[in-house]
């Protein structure tokens, strides 16, 4: 008997272009995926989107590769390339019509999902033990004295969350769409920073070279502040040490950014906006000047990388 193929979906990202489905995520799982306006297709655009053809693009798998043809009146872009066909990679970005919506390209091996399925739920017993053994040790000389009660417990509370959300290397994806590029990870933790070593390497002047890290803990995907300087922050609030990201979070790796969204089962995605906080300078002063250039900055900088 033959061996049948392994299973891949298609993930295509909307970067740009297509209003109500920028930021998110589109999964396909059939032979082909056929693009336009007409209501047969599998990734529909609007009707009112009328550069874009109803029969628009086709992305057809080869094996284990996966072929785009363009059938449209106004040309499909491969990494800003006008072609006919092309063997797409991840990470391409393809759009539909000169400045039309943009799409991040990326494939993902489904093959043993039950495994990854199982270091997330061995993490948490380890910890789970710990957390029975301490408090007896802690509790009987603090009962008699209820003003000290209160104190004790957050404290062995805390104690008992460190090795809850230690880092481990375990089989989890990550994706994350950066500017126009989209990168896939499936074994977490992953370091974002300057530095080239780092899984993750971030050209952004207000990071530093270990800035952040991704991981997974306690079934959530969760972010740690390398810097010690509490720059990471979570919905504008900083995350001290670590913190766990939920569904729709703003994560903002600095307050001069960049930030993103987080979309959940671990998808990341850039946010244009910039968080409105005044960078100090070294006196202590808010910067007028660079409170000024900051949005101005990222904006220019979108318009570079997508070109509008």
């Amino acid at each position: 008997m033959s061996k049948q193929p392994p299973a891949i979906s298609v993930q295509l990202f909307h970067i740009k272009g297509a209003v109500p489905l920028n930021g998110k995520e589109s999964k396909f799982y059939g032979p082909s995926i056929s693009i336009g306006r007409h209501p047969s297709c599998d990734l529909r655009f609007s009707s009112d989107l009328t550069h874009i053809s109803r029969q628009h693009a086709e992305i057809i798998r080869e094996g284990n590769q996966f072929k785009l043809t363009d059938h449209s009146v106004n040309g499909t872009f491969v990494n800003g390339k006008k072609v006919k066909e092309a063997l797409l990679k991840d990470g391409d970005v393809l759009m539909f019509g000169e400045g039309g919506p943009q799409i991040s390209f990326l494939t993902q091996m489904e093959e043993g999902l039950e495994e990854r399925r199982v270091p997330p739920e061995a993490t948490p017993r380890e910890p789970q033990r710990e957390i029975r053994i301490e408090p007896p040790r802690k509790e009987p000389p603090l009962q008699p004295k209820y003003p000290r009660e209160e104190k004790p417990q957050p404290l062995s509370s805390a104690r008992a969350e460190i090795p809850e959300v230690s880092v481990q290397s375990v089989k989890m994806s990550l994706i994350i769409q950066y500017g126009p590029t989209i990168r896939s990870f499936k074994q977490l933790p992953v370091t974002i920073g300057k530095n080239p070593k780092c899984e993750y390497p971030m050209n952004h002047p207000a990071l530093s070279d270990q800035h952040a890290q991704i991981f997974f803990g306690q079934d959530q995907y969760r972010v740690k502040d390398l810097t010690g300087q509490k720059l990471v922050r979570i919905n504008r609030q900083p995350v001290g040490f670590e913190a766990p990201l939920k569904p729709n979070d703003e994560l903002a790796l600095s307050p001069q950014g960049p930030v993103f969204r987080f979309y959940g089962e671990g998808r990341l995605g850039e946010i244009e906006e910039a968080m409105d906080e005044k960078p100090v300078d070294s006196s202590g002063k808010m910067g007028e000047t660079a409170e000024k250039k900051s949005p101005k900055g990222i904006s220019s900088k979108f318009k570079k990388i997508f070109g509008s």
